[in-house]
């Protein structure tokens, strides 16, 4: 064990340490609850095409009960991040569990569409407000020199919980008029998990402090440094500060880059959204049967997986800009060529044939995705400093699920066209002056995990060390996560 005399600032001594099992733990925790998130969120892609036929929805109705669930989770997103700060990360995830999968399991008894729309609202509540609080968690604990792809690692849980629902779709949906009942059934598990993540992860040492918990700070910070071997030492008091208030976003340091990634963010679930949430409901509105829509369904879904694992090789190895640009060039060729198919390429009457285009769309699609949360400004709990807490991204994703109340009859020609503005949102990004520091890892006199001051921003210090991919909002007298 090594030992270190000089008085550390817990933050930095958790960036300090290497990725341990403690870490790992951490990370499986929180990914599986953004798994059964992503598996909620798809599941409905796949009752809604099966409902369209059984309960003959008009496309109004469809469009409704595509989009009421994102509803909830832009109100969720946006009161996500102030419930962790009050009531803790390790709380609010468990709370927000539990809520949308008992609401999961209850719109599986759903007896009208009005009732299934009063569900989904409550589960897009529940699932909203999760995903700020997990990933600032894992954030928190993340070291520094490796923090980027440990939250991309996080993010590919959402890859795979999206394939668990196609699966569900394909194996249980089209198996019996029930089918549809069994698979928001099986979307109730959130409720049981929320049981192992109240017991089994740690609360978020910066909201410990701030709520003068020192003791429980300190006895957080030892869990992960026993895990790494490395002594313990000494920290200094931790003065309680107020959160930055959303005008930070907006600030000179930082309102180039929020403005980037807000078109970004919009862009990327305007078109994942629309195309996901519509895809097997327009195949059997083109004559595809449940099981035959669903399967093109899955093998497009599969193509998400080799995105992040690219993504997270990457993020440390070029730097979160240019593995950034990386996909999202590749994202915009894939829609560009999707978009520019003609009917028969498209809607392809051989399986082999279909893999062609969908892959080239869904293998960049959730890549660039994976990169960008550490672009992004931090705002303690606030999701990226509150670019997702807005729930902007959730915006997105609710008007390309309303688009289809419009589109519905043109078939495929909507998706198509999602992907078209998916592409132009790119444009508008890439060239987006740069702001703030890159992102890679850099030596300094201090150590592997010590952070280089670069440039002071309006609120704060602007690190351009390890893992320095956001701009910290926090004062200027810290240098901890903010």
């Amino acid at each position: 064990m090594t030992a270190t005399a000089t008085p550390l600032p817990r933050a930095e001594r958790l960036d300090r340490l290497p990725f341990t099992r403690e870490h790992g733990r951490l990370v499986v925790g929180s990914g599986l609850g953004w798994a059964l998130d992503a598996m909620d969120v798809g599941l409905i892609s796949f009752v809604m095409a099966a409902l369209a036929v059984q309960w003959q929805l008009s496309p109004t109705e469809l469009s409704w009960i595509g989009s009421i669930g994102f509803a909830g989770m832009a109100l969720g997103a946006t009161l996500g991040g102030l419930l962790a700060d009050r009531f803790g990360r390790r709380q609010v995830f468990a709370i927000t569990l539990l809520i949308f999968g008992l609401a999961t399991g209850a719109a599986a008894l759903s007896w009208s569409v009005g009732a299934l729309l009063v569900f989904r609202f409550l589960i897009g509540l529940g699932l909203g407000a999760e995903l700020p609080v997990a990933s600032t968690l894992v954030s928190e604990f993340a070291p520094a020199r490796v923090r980027g792809r440990v939250v991309v690692l996080l993010e590919a849980f959402w890859a795979v919980g999206w394939t668990l629902s196609a699966l569900i779709g394909y194996f249980v949906v089209p198996r019996s008029d029930a089918g549809w009942r069994w698979a928001l059934a099986i979307g109730a598990l959130p409720a049981l998990y929320a049981v192992v993540v109240r017991r089994g992860l740690p609360e978020s040492v910066r909201f410990l402090e701030l709520r003068g918990r020192v003791d429980e700070a300190e006895a957080a910070v030892r869990r992960f440094e026993r895990a790494a071997g490395v002594a313990p030492v000494e920290s200094p008091p931790v003065e309680p500060t107020a959160p930055p208030g959303p005008r930070a976003l907006w600030a000179a340091g930082t309102r180039v880059r929020t403005a980037a990634l807000w078109v970004v963010w919009f862009s990327i679930n305007f078109a994942y959204y629309g195309a996901f949430i519509w895809l097997p409901t327009l195949l059997v509105a083109n004559g595809f049967s449940l099981v035959r829509s669903f399967g093109y369904t899955l093998v497009i879904t599969l193509a998400q997986l080799p995105g992040y694992a690219v993504a997270a090789f990457l993020i440390e190895k070029w730097g979160r800009r240019a593995t950034l640009a990386t996909f999202l060039a590749g994202s915009a060729l894939g829609a560009g060529l999707f978009a520019a198919a003609d009917g028969e390429t498209a809607v392809p009457h051989r399986h082999g044939a279909v893999v062609l285009q969908p892959r080239r769309l869904g293998r960049p699609v959730r890549g660039d995705a994976g990169g960008l949360p550490d672009r992004s400004p931090r705002d303690r709990g606030r999701r990226r400093g509150g670019l997702r807490a807005t729930g902007l991204d959730r915006r997105a994703a609710l008007r390309a699920a309303a688009a289809g109340r419009r589109r519905n009859g043109a078939g495929l020609r909507h998706v198509r066209g999602l992907l078209r503005r998916r592409r132009a949102g790119h444009v508008v990004a890439a060239r987006a002056p740069r702001s703030g520091p890159r992102g890679r890892h850099r030596r300094t006199p201090r150590g592997r995990g010590a952070l280089r001051l670069s440039r002071r921003g309006p609120g704060g210090l602007l690190p351009s060390g390890p893992g320095s991919g956001r701009a910290w909002l926090s004062s200027p007298a810290t240098t901890s996560r903010g």
